[in-house]
Parts: C-alpha cells; structure tokens; sequence
C-alpha cells in the first residue's frame, strides 16, 4: 500500500482522495502518537488545564477546509486532545502558534499552491516544527490499526478533548513577524499578492505595520479562488500592480503562505534562490549568518551556487523538500535555507518556510540600504533553466527505469560540467518534474524536452501514451 504521506503531508483531491474520513482516523491516530500522555498541562487557560494534550488547529479558507476541519477537531476530541482554533491563518503561523501556545503539536489544513479542488493535512510536533519521516510512519501505522479495528479505550464524560475558538492569538503571530523585522519599512510602496489565501488579512497588516504603504491584490477569498490565476504560482497581476502603481516591489505569497516570490520595480521575477542570495549578504553583514553557510536544495540554479562561491559563503545542498532542508540547518546550526520555489527559512524567526516574513526581510533590506531590488538581486546572475512537469505517468519507477537512465546519461554528456539535469518525482503532486540547465536557453529546452518525451514514453501506463505535458520556464 502507497505512503500517505508525502513530502509535505498528507495530500488529495477533497472528499475524493482526502476524505472526512481519512481526516479523522488520521487526527486520531496523530493524537494518540503526539499528545503527550505525562500530564503535560497547557498555559493557555481551559485547553490542557485537565492534564490533556493540547493542538493548534488552523485552515486556509478552502471551501473543503471547513468540513476537514470539523473531520480533524472530532478526531482529536475525540481521543482526549484539547483543541485550540485561531481560524484561517497561514501555515507558518499555526506553526509558531503550537509553539507560542505551548501545544503538543499542531495540525495545518492546506494544499499549499495547489488548486482548490486539492487540500491537506499537515502536522507539526511541540516547538512548531515538521515530523521527521519516522514519527509520520508511527501515524501512518496507528491510521491502518484503527481501520483494522485495534482501538483503545477512549476518554469519556470530562476526559474528552474541548474545543476553543481563539482568533486574538493571531495578534500574536503578528508580534512575531514585528519582532523579527531588522528594519523599518517607512518610505517604499509595496504590492501584495496573497494568492485569495490564509495571509489575505495578516500580510498587509504586517507590512502596514511596518510602515510600508501597501497595495492589496488577490485578498479576498471565499473558498473557491484560493490560488486562482493569482499569488505565487501567477505573477502577471502582480507585475501589472507593481508598474501601474510605480511600487518600489511586489510580494507574492502561495495560498497557505509558506513560500513567497518577488518582483522588483521594472516588474522582473525574484525567485527563491535570488531571495537567498540577498538575504545571505544582509545577515553575513549582520553577523547572523551561522557558519557562514546557506542550505538549499538541488534545484537551486547553477548560478545561485557560483553567486555564493565568488561570495565566500558555504552552500550545503539537500533533497527537495523545506523539510530537508530543514533538517540539514538545525543539524549543522544554520541560520538560513531555502528553494527555489520560495520556502525560505529563516531559523532565528521561524521553524517553517514563512512567506509573509520572508518579505518583509527582503523589503527591509531595500530599505536600509537604499537599493533598488533589482541592484540587490544581481549579485546572482541565473543560468539558462528550464522546468518541464510531465503529467500523467507512473512517477514511483522515475528511479529503476533504465530506459529512462539511458536517456539521462547522454543528456548529462552533451551538457558536460557546463550544464546538469535532474529528475525527480513530485512529492505532492501526481507527476514528474524534468529539470534541465545549459549556458544556451535554446539548448536548456531542447534538451528538457527530449528527456520529458522520454518519461512519458518510459513510464505512461500501459497504451495510455497521451498524458499532458506542462512546462514551466525559466530563464536567465
């Protein structure tokens, strides 16, 4: 049987892959792995004061969030768990929350950049931090005893879990983002995408807080246009906003908030790995860049490692996934990691990818140094890369298909040390992500294609040979 999990939670189609019912046997199971059963005792008033374990339950505004969240608080009541509910918040909030509160975990319901038809459950254990896979494999087990009928006995009369609403306990979230803000923000013009999302409300109250005069787009959601031609994964209206309002730059941030791009003031993209690269010289400066070492992926470009080389900053790459990244900072002691796509995280502030606080950290170094984004972010210059998602294929065989190995070989000899492929399965969405990068664009896209045909030919189903092929490019 499959892995639930992916990597980044659990993932599906509402109500079709991602049901009530696999919702709750999995907050179930979640409870009985993470609630701490010591007699741990929250200081957060009613939820914990019985000696119950205590979890932040926050959403995105999905149309399906409403009944997956009403599937997760039954779950976790239900086993004895106190339910803290803040509402719709981003996913780096619940995860400071969980740890603010001083909850035993957390449980975030998103699908992140995916389309609203998709949603998500993601947990986060004590101290607002990612499960490790062994701790998912724990809950994934407990998930198949309970449909196989090995319950416990369960809490009942006042040993069952209470339910709270606390909406105010998103003022403190915006404390946070405050707090970490090395800069004020007096003086710039900034646009705000937040995708119809989870950040539609605290985004710009964070920015205007931080005296940005901000421009709102894409922020009203209601449950059905979460992500839609907007936010993140769309740039072009924030790129429309930015030069009719002559803005000093654009944020946009994916519908739970963990992952924010850039535009600057002639509308030009800011990715993830640009973003890294401006914010590892402001904190080498500021003396906070722990080992002088940044954490990305292997989807970071080729010119985000040259960048950091001619800069004298270390570069330790991971597997793709914040997670990992993740792990790889808080084993070495690092300070700053993140993708391409952008998660970006910043230790010091936050235990997951934020992207509300990532741009107010790359408007506050506009702002303290008097540089126009665009001058920031060409301390990396990016080399020709062209991504291209091959849909509609087996992605479990991408790693034994040797017709498919063959086919990456020759390509890796014509690029030669100039140029690299990587591919890889999704972890949460059903596909496979062909990467390509050549100093010559037009050789970077012949080459990606060739290698996209490829895995469809190699791993479609059966006769099914016509699944989609979607590409997204970028070039540098």
């Amino acid at each position: 049987m499959a892995r639930l999990f992916g990597t980044d939670g659990v993932r599906g189609v509402a109500n079709v892959e991602l049901t009530a019912e696999l919702a709750l046997g999995l907050a179930a199971a979640a409870a009985e792995v993470l609630g701490d059963r010591d007699g741990h005792r929250g200081s957060n008033g009613a939820p914990g004061a019985a000696g119950r374990p205590v979890a932040v339950v926050g959403r995105d505004p999905r149309a399906s969030g409403e009944f997956l969240e009403a599937a997760v608080v039954a779950g976790l009541a239900g086993r004895g768990v106190d339910v803290i509910r803040p509402g719709v918040l981003p996913t780096p909030a619940v995860a400071h929350l969980t740890e603010a509160l001083d909850a035993d975990f957390g449980v975030m319901l998103s699908a992140s950049h995916n389309p609203m038809p998709d949603n998500g459950i993601k947990f986060f254990a004590r101290g607002g931090r990612k499960l490790p896979d062994a701790l998912e494999d724990r809950i994934e087990e407990r998930y198949r005893e309970l449909l196989d009928g090995k319950h416990r006995d369960l809490p009942v009369g006042a040993g069952v879990g209470r339910v709270v609403e606390r909406p105010e306990v998103a003022e403190r979230y915006l404390d946070h983002l405050a707090s970490a803000l090395p800069h004020r923000l007096d003086g710039l013009t900034v646009v705000l995408d937040t995708a119809h999302g989870a950040a539609s409300t605290i985004a710009p109250a964070a920015f205007e807080r931080a005296g940005a005069r901000v421009i709102t787009i894409g922020a009203s959601p209601d449950g059905l246009n979460i992500n839609d031609g907007c936010g993140s994964t769309h740039l072009a209206p924030l790129r429309a906003a930015v030069l009719e309002h002559g803005a000093d730059l654009g944020i946009a941030v994916d519908g739970d908030a963990d992952r924010c791009l850039a535009v600057d003031a002639a509308g030009e993209e800011v990715d993830g790995d640009r973003i890294l690269a401006v914010l590892a010289l402001a904190m080498r400066e500021a003396g906070t860049l722990r080992g002088n070492t940044v954490v990305a992926t292997v989807m970071s470009n080729l010119g985000f490692k040259l960048a950091m080389e001619r800069e004298g900053i270390e570069l330790r790459q991971t597997a793709v996934g914040d997670r990992y990244v993740l792990e790889e900072m808080t084993a070495g002691g690092f300070a700053l990691g993140g993708e391409q796509s952008g998660h970006v995280i910043a230790l010091d502030h936050a235990t997951t990818g934020d992207g509300t606080l990532t741009g107010l950290l790359l408007a506050a170094r506009v702002a303290a140094t008097g540089r126009p984004l665009a001058d920031l972010a060409a301390v990396m210059t990016r080399l020709p890369q062209v991504l291209v998602n091959v849909r509609g294929v087996d992605k479990a065989r991408v790693g034994e298909c040797a017709g498919l190995a063959t086919a990456v070989a020759a390509a890796e000899r014509e690029l030669g040390t100039t140029g690299r492929v990587l591919l890889r399965p999704s972890g949460t969405e059903p596909l496979v992500r062909v990467m390509v990068e050549a100093p010559d664009a037009d050789q970077a896209r012949r080459v990606a294609d060739e290698l996209a045909e490829v895995v469809r030919a190699e791993l479609t189903p059966g006769d099914a040979l016509n699944g989609s092929v979607n590409d997204s490019v970028r070039t540098g």
